[in-house]
């Protein structure tokens, strides 16, 4: 009888506990307590991708003049990417980010410009073509050139505020990319300042999946990426249960001052557990972005209280206005027009 009611107590305590951990990664929200969506002066920016917007079927000059003028967005985090400005070797062709730089300039707009193998959006490295890519030691010659001609070519643009070497360049878990590489991004980093010492390097991590440890040593400026809801295949979607105040912590326990930091990618598409996110149906985007789990990462990144936040999915917002579901572009232009 002892044994049977020994056997009963750890089955009651074990069915507790996975319904415990049930309710608090898959049915808790984890949204902020209160939500008021009041930021500091400047501190919303986002991320654009010509080079997705085209993928998803857009018109990116269109995306783009729309994130200028109707979101009235005032800082941008531009990927400059290898497969575009020299599609064929040895002919470098800038005359799309050009205009992307002109037209924000006269309409005050400062810039992140992204430069590097590894950058925002999938597969994470825009190799050209041509590049033979199972040769390491010349992908990397190749590389330097790359930054040699980008570094040279903007420098002269005072809307550029800093440089983004590469994008999570230690961070091996996700995409197709050759492993990372310490030394040869302190090299990266090294020659770009080497070309322009006047502006600063951000170097970023993953905010959830890595350690800060060695990005938060060699960036001017570190920057996370911050996720709330994401999606696998034993789990399904999950809600993060991480508070604001843990990157905060982790910031300081690497000895990176939150004034020198930023939200470089905080998630406000949702997660696309298979397909296109172009495609992806309300009965499964709403599942992870929610118009509500919108504001709730909005007041989260408020929250963390870093220096500044780039929203990454605009592409997305503006694929929703054009399907007659305008409610998150018009969320995003009362959040950005209201921080000026």
């Amino acid at each position: 009888m002892k044994i049977l009611r020994k056997k009963m107590f750890w089955l009651i305590f074990i069915t507790l506990f996975l319904l415990f951990l049930l309710w608090f990664f898959k049915l808790a929200n984890h949204y902020p307590r209160q939500i008021d969506l009041k930021a500091k002066e400047d501190f919303w920016g986002l991320t654009y991708s010509p080079k997705f917007a085209s993928q998803i079927g857009l018109n990116w000059q269109e995306v783009y003049l729309a994130i200028l003028d109707d979101l009235a967005v005032k800082n941008i985090r531009i990927p400059i990417y290898w497969d575009q400005i020299e599609s064929v070797e040895g002919e470098y062709d800038f005359s799309q980010y050009d205009y992307i730089f002109d037209q924000g300039k006269t309409r005050n707009v400062k810039f992140i410009a992204n430069i590097g193998l590894r950058l925002p959006r999938w597969p994470e490295c825009h190799a050209p073509s041509w590049l033979d890519k199972s040769d390491r030691n010349l992908s990397k010659r190749k590389t330097i050139t790359m930054l040699n001609k980008a570094v040279e070519h903007f420098k002269g643009r005072e809307e550029i505020v800093a440089w983004q070497v590469e994008n999570e360049p230690l961070f091996d878990w996700f995409g197709q990319c050759p492993k990372g590489d310490k030394e040869f991004l302190k090299k990266e980093i090294d020659f770009v300042k080497s070309l322009d010492d006047s502006r600063p390097i951000i170097i970023s991590a993953s905010g959830e999946l890595a350690s800060w440890e060695e990005e938060g040593k060699i960036a001017d400026i570190f920057g996370t990426t911050v996720y709330r809801v994401v999606w696998n295949k034993w789990f399904k979607y999950i809600h993060y249960p991480i508070p604001a105040w843990y990157y905060r912590l982790k910031a300081r326990f690497y000895g990176i001052d939150t004034n020198r930091a930023i939200i470089a990618e905080l998630q406000t598409e949702p997660w696309v557990p298979e397909g296109t996110l172009e495609n992806l149906d309300f009965t499964e985007y709403d599942k992870s972005f929610s118009l509500a789990q919108f504001k709730a990462n909005l007041q989260f990144a408020i929250n963390v209280d870093f220096k500044q936040t780039y929203l990454w999915g605009v592409e997305w917002w503006y694929v929703q206005k054009n399907k007659g579901n305008p409610q998150y572009w018009d969320l995003a232009r009362s959040v950005f027009k209201n921080n000026q």
